[in-house]
């Protein structure tokens, strides 16, 4: 992680706003907290720029900085309380499959009432600052789009500026690209759900740190538990890790069904990585081919050419 002067001021308002000062110390466990300029360490929503790192720690040694964001990954995840009743304590560097994350409900959500309970959620969420994200620039929280009782979910990375604009996922380029993938399965849009591992934007659309992603997994988990769909398609690599539990290759995940809280997983490419390499399409339209023969969909017939 760089030891920017952003990066920094993140963590240390993350830390403060969970009430955690004792990070900050020297080597010598008897010393206090090395205190902070003030307006490094009040929370914000957005960041000051500045290209002044010392700035940030009011002169203090590099090797403060280091320890801060070493502590702060081997953390815990901060969730209190624990959304999920028996939801399991994973360690920030640990990687859990959602399946082992907490046990499965004992009953479904009745359709009617999901809609309801996903909006539950979204309000626990609130303006939330559980993780540095928060604290990184975001300007909305993107919790999720579609069909509380769709049979079909999409499962992407993370908000890129779009989506962090206009609070609502897959609406930029990539999100074109995936209405389009949609669409050929023969569906709309609006009879799919579709949310991300992480709600707010990373900066620069960087990979969601462990951290920032393990803290948004009890919310992304409760939302697949309501709505229940009968496959999950998990967009790129980032998706998989988590969902799955395994860091692996994208080619030795694709092509093969997984499990992922009593739905079935395929695993494909990312819209946005189609955007850059779009020979690999046909790849994935074999994914959702597999999808298809799963749902019993079929795809449209193309128009005649005038």
């Amino acid at each position: 992680m760089a030891l920017n002067a952003d990066v920094l001021r993140a963590y240390v308002g993350y830390l403060r706003d969970l009430g955690v000062h004792d990070l900050y110390r020297r080597g010598d466990p008897q010393a206090g907290p090395v205190e902070f300029a003030e307006e490094s360490v009040a929370p914000q929503t957005s960041l000051p720029q500045t290209s002044q790192p010392q700035a940030v720690a009011a002169a203090q040694p590099v090797a403060v900085v280091e320890r801060v964001v070493e502590q702060v990954s081997a953390m815990s995840m901060p969730i209190q309380p624990l959304p999920t009743p028996g939801f399991l304590e994973a360690p920030v560097g640990r990687l859990v499959s959602f399946n082992d994350l907490a046990p499965l409900p004992a009953a479904p959500v009745p359709v009617e009432q999901r809609a309801a309970a996903l909006r539950a959620i979204q309000e626990e969420i609130g303006d939330c600052t559980r993780c540095p994200l928060a604290y990184l620039g975001r300007r909305s929280i993107v919790f999720a789009d579609g069909d509380p009782g769709a049979r079909l979910m999409f499962v992407g990375e993370g908000p890129g500026a779009d989506e962090d604009a206009s609070g609502i996922p897959f609406v930029g380029k990539a999100g074109q690209l995936l209405n389009n993938m949609i669409q050929a399965m023969g569906l709309q849009r609006e009879a799919v759900y579709i949310a991300n591992i992480v709600k707010c934007r990373p900066p620069q659309n960087r990979v969601p740190e462990p951290l920032e992603a393990n803290t948004c997994d009890p919310f992304l988990l409760r939302q697949i538990d309501i709505v229940q769909p009968q496959v999950i398609v998990a967009l790129g690599a980032t998706a998989a890790t988590y969902l799955l539990g395994v860091k692996q290759s994208l080619t030795s995940l694709r092509g093969r069904w997984h499990s992922c809280r009593g739905a079935k997983l395929a695993v494909t490419y990312h819209p946005a990585f189609l955007l850059r390499d779009p020979r690999q399409k046909g790849e994935a339209w074999k994914d959702l081919q597999m999808v298809m023969a799963e749902l019993g969909l079929q795809a449209p017939a193309r128009k005649p050419a005038q």
